[in-house]
């Protein structure tokens, strides 16, 4: 096998396979994005020790006193600011889709949402805090379904420190600039906002359920992301095997888009043979959205994927793609991804994601169905998990209506760790629930043609 993609089986007609369950027949519902939510006028008719029961059972860690002592105090507060807003709705410790982040409390009335970020005992408005509701905002504003239309105002609340002017200043994009408050200038600013600013009345259950779903300018800022780049060290491979894997990769692409069939592809290789650069090659040349078309590069290593943001946020700013290292690695976020966020974002919604092409990097170590639901049970609150994570990845993929394609990166001579299913589990899940695929196998070693 050499210069072509080998389909190692002939596909059963498109649609048939014995198709896994929808997840609420597995035995679970949806993950709620938020702890608590609800209109402001039933937060302040609620007993706090009741929302601090939410908040506790809702979260998956251990809950420390310092955590309950913040979640008191700010469910304290707000009770007592938020009097004058009963028609208000308010979300506390909310998930941003996809980016693994929680926001303290989010605060929509009319047409503005103010995302609000508690700095208990805090006694300045420190630059990273400021920097973290900041980025809050434009995760929202790039990834978020219903808040690319909206006006997004970042509150930074620091419970300590001394009253500040805040002159507001809104973006082209309706990101207003941070808003720094104390507990003398909360109210008095929100009221001020509201009087600024103004959009169309928000659907706050609308909002809360939405999904993750990138802007269609941080799409197109992926495809040319890597003109230029200068991350070719993360893989040490000559450029002409990443090209061959890519346009065989592609090919494969184009005939599941042709065909509205749905495939999988398996490209196997040594460490250092090419696979993660090819595979975020694959990532940003496959952003077509004008022909329905993302693509999106997913990694269990965080690690791995902190780098690859980081080397790549910084060849975009020095290549003059980005203005500022912080738009620079929102684009980097729209494509490459935990793969956690993603199987946990897919736990929210039974809709298809946006992406049709998805790249899983090291996909052997995808765990196994057991590994998966003791996880589920203890973090999530999800019980009777009826997935392997393989199973369920291809079971996401699956609800698009027309075509897909799934790229599993396999490191071959990697030990497989306890709870890890290895390549096994990937064609189990395959054979027996998703007999429809077309399976496609190639071998990347170093220094030679892959696929």
């Amino acid at each position: 096998m050499r210069r072509s993609a080998v389909r190692i089986r002939s596909p059963a007609p498109h649609g048939a396979g014995a198709s896994l369950p929808p997840h609420t027949a597995a035995g679970y519902s949806p993950v709620k994005r938020s702890y608590w939510s609800g209109p402001v006028r039933e937060f302040l008719g609620t007993d706090p020790r009741a929302i601090l029961g939410s908040l506790s059972v809702a979260h998956s860690f251990d809950i420390t006193d310092l955590q309950k002592n913040a979640w008191t105090y700010e469910i304290d507060f707000l009770r007592s600011e938020l009097l004058h807003l009963p028609e208000a709705y308010i979300l506390l410790e909310y998930f941003i889709p996809r980016m693994g982040k929680r926001i303290d409390s989010i605060l929509i009335t009319g047409g503005l949402i103010f995302l609000l970020e508690f700095k208990i005992g805090a006694e300045s408005y420190l630059r990273h805090d400021i920097t973290q509701v900041i980025d809050y905002a434009l995760d929202l504003k790039y990834f978020h379904g219903e808040s690319q239309a909206v006006s997004l105002i970042p509150v930074l609340m620091a419970s300590a420190a001394p009253s500040v002017g805040n002159t507001p200043i809104v973006y082209p994009d309706r990101v207003w600039a941070p808003l720094k408050v104390n507990p003398a200038t909360f109210s008095p600013t929100i009221a001020e906002a509201l009087s600024t600013d103004y959009g169309p009345p928000i659907n706050p259950r609308v909002w809360e359920s939405a999904s993750y779903n990138p802007t269609p300018t941080i799409v197109e800022a992926a495809q040319v992301l890597y003109e230029g780049h200068n991350v070719a060290d993360i893989a040490r491979s000559d450029a002409a095997n990443i090209t061959i894997t890519t346009d065989a990769v592609s090919r494969i692409i184009e005939r599941a888009k042709a065909e509205s069939r749905k495939a999988i592809c398996f490209i196997t290789g040594v460490p250092g043979s090419g696979k993660t650069l090819a595979g975020l090659n694959l990532a940003t040349q496959r952003r077509n959205p004008d022909t329905d078309e993302h693509a999106v590069f997913l990694s269990g290593n965080g690690p791995l994927v902190q780098v690859l943001q980081e080397a790549l946020a910084r060849s975009d700013v020095a290549n003059g793609g980005s203005a500022s290292k912080g738009e620079a690695l929102a684009k980097t976020k729209a494509f490459i991804q935990l793969i956690h966020h993603f199987r946990d974002e897919s736990l929210m919604s039974d809709t298809p994601p946006p992406e049709k092409v998805v790249i899983f990097d090291e996909a052997q170590r995808a765990w196994t169905r057991a590994h998966l639901k003791k996880f589920m049970a203890q973090k999530k609150g999800v019980s009777d998990f009826a997935y392997s994570e393989p199973a369920f990845l291809l079971d996401v993929m699956n609800r698009h209506a027309d075509w897909a394609v799934l790229v599993c990166l396999i490191g071959g001579g990697q030990e497989i760790n306890t709870g890890e299913a290895g390549l096994p589990e990937w064609f189990h899940a395959i054979g027996t629930h998703f007999s429809n695929w077309d399976i496609y196998v190639g071998y990347a070693p170093q220094n030679r043609d892959m696929i």
